[in-house]
């Protein structure tokens, strides 16, 4: 079969720019993730290949390796087929088998990388070539990480990704294919993000990387390595992986510089190489919705980009365990109720740092009650009207062929410490008014 990308409903592909029917004009992340429709993607792999990634689980379940795969996306009247795209398991703790011994499906969480195989600009989506599908795992209201990177984006933190709703079938074999249900599409961290961000960047050539559990900048002598793909490092280089060296050093010179200066000569740099408004901004939002799985608390859950020019990006990621899912771990014993201005370690000096200067505490305080009082973006009334909406749009599709998550329910995670924490419900476990009632506390 020739691989290239066929726009079955619009003609055949003559330019890679706007392939033939695409009038609409959108390009990339701008169509894809244009929240107006919910996309369908349909997953064919031969019995073989799915053998094979079965094995690979069950050798490492911390696998990263690709099989082979022919993907179908469904958007409003279009609908594109990619040949021998690359389809991985992808996650952490949340990592499963994606079919038990006795043959049934479950749920588990996909990087579909259309030109994995092929580089080639006919197998992408208007441009776009890796996104990753995950199930609300941890979620059973089906909106968490939905409702934080909307909010990132309607505050103005550009740096955060784009998440929608998505339906998703896989077929093995000739076996019928079978309906896994929602799953949320999140745009995938290297380079068609970079790329749809050059402008704001400056650049879309600078070094990616991958920032987990144990990256608190403040040790130059951690794990840093490229991304091999065997497993996860504390840092890992995401993208420019042949120059590795060079983006090591860059990172090992951001962390001692940042951990050496101190007062107005810290500032000054500080102020030099972020951008401190956007640093806040997305801070706030961070604290705003409860993620205490992220650096601050936990060393855990972001990304950083250095662009050529020297500028140093923070991008939140992972927001799955927020909204009231709160858990025992680093200072937090309730993310609800825990002190924006206590949130994490002291011994993590970019925030810690960045609030001693008082106008940048005041900016971020002010940002804080602009987000979480009456009439702001992630006030009470909000929340619930955006979550509801939400809910109600994917309601019809959530039943699935795997018979599990099969209903929306307004609870946390079952494995956090407050179970009694709700979304819509207006009493006093209303996440979002005893968040409110945290912020306006602060002094």
């Amino acid at each position: 079969m020739c691989a290239v990308l066929m726009l079955l409903s619009c003609g055949r592909p003559d330019d890679p720019e706007l392939p033939s029917g695409e009038t609409d004009g959108k390009r990339g992340a701008e169509y894809l993730f244009d929240a107006s429709a919910i996309p369908e993607i349909h997953i064919t792999v031969s019995e073989d290949e799915w053998n094979r990634l079965l094995k690979e689980f069950d050798k490492n379940n911390d696998t990263k390796e690709y099989i082979k795969c022919n993907a179908r996306v469904i958007k409003n009247d279009d609908r594109y087929d990619i040949p021998e795209a690359g389809m991985r398991l992808r996650g952490n703790t949340s990592r499963r088998r994606p079919q038990d011994k006795q043959g049934r499906m479950h749920h588990c969480h996909y990087s579909l990388d259309l030109n994995h195989f092929h580089d080639n600009p006919y197998h992408t989506v208007r441009g776009i070539r890796h996104v990753d599908l995950k199930w609300f795992k941890e979620d059973p209201a089906y909106v968490r990480e939905v409702y934080c990177f909307d909010l990132f984006r309607q505050f103005g933190v550009w740096t955060a990704i784009r998440d929608i709703y998505v339906r998703l079938w896989v077929q093995v074999g000739e076996k019928k294919e079978a309906y896994l249900g929602v799953y949320g599409m999140l745009e995938h961290l290297g380079r068609d993000y970079l790329e749809d961000r050059a402008r704001r960047f400056g650049s879309d050539e600078g070094f990616l990387w991958k920032c987990s559990y144990g990256a608190d900048l403040r040790k130059t002598s951690n794990d840093f390595a490229p991304d091999d793909n065997t497993r996860d490092h504390v840092y890992e280089l995401k993208t420019r992986t042949d120059a590795f060296d060079q983006a090591k050093a860059q990172l090992q010179e951001f962390i001692r510089t940042l951990n050496s200066k101190k007062g107005d000569e810290l500032y000054e740099w500080l102020a030099s190489v972020m951008d401190i408004d956007l640093l806040l901004r997305t801070y706030a939002v961070n604290v705003a919705v409860g993620m205490w799985d992220d650096y601050w608390n936990n060393s855990n859950n972001y990304y950083l980009y250095f662009t050529p020019a020297g500028k140093v990006f923070f991008i939140p990621f992972d927001y799955d365990n927020t909204l009231g899912t709160s858990h025992n771990c680093g200072v937090q014993k309730d993310s609800g109720r825990q002190s924006p201005l206590r949130w994490g370690s002291d011994n993590n000096p970019m925030i810690v740092k960045v609030l001693q200067k008082p106008e940048w505490r005041d900016a971020y305080k002010r940002y804080l009650l602009e987000l979480t009082t009456e009439g702001g973006l992630s006030c009470p009334a909000a929340a619930r009207e955006r979550i509801t909406a939400w809910q109600e749009r994917i309601s019809p599709f959530v039943a699935n062929d795997t018979g599990e998550d099969m209903k929306i329910e307004d609870k946390p995670a079952s494995w956090g410490n407050h179970a009694e924490y709700r979304l819509k419900d207006s009493g006093k476990n209303n996440f979002f008014r005893v968040k409110a009632e945290a912020v306006a506390a602060i002094q």
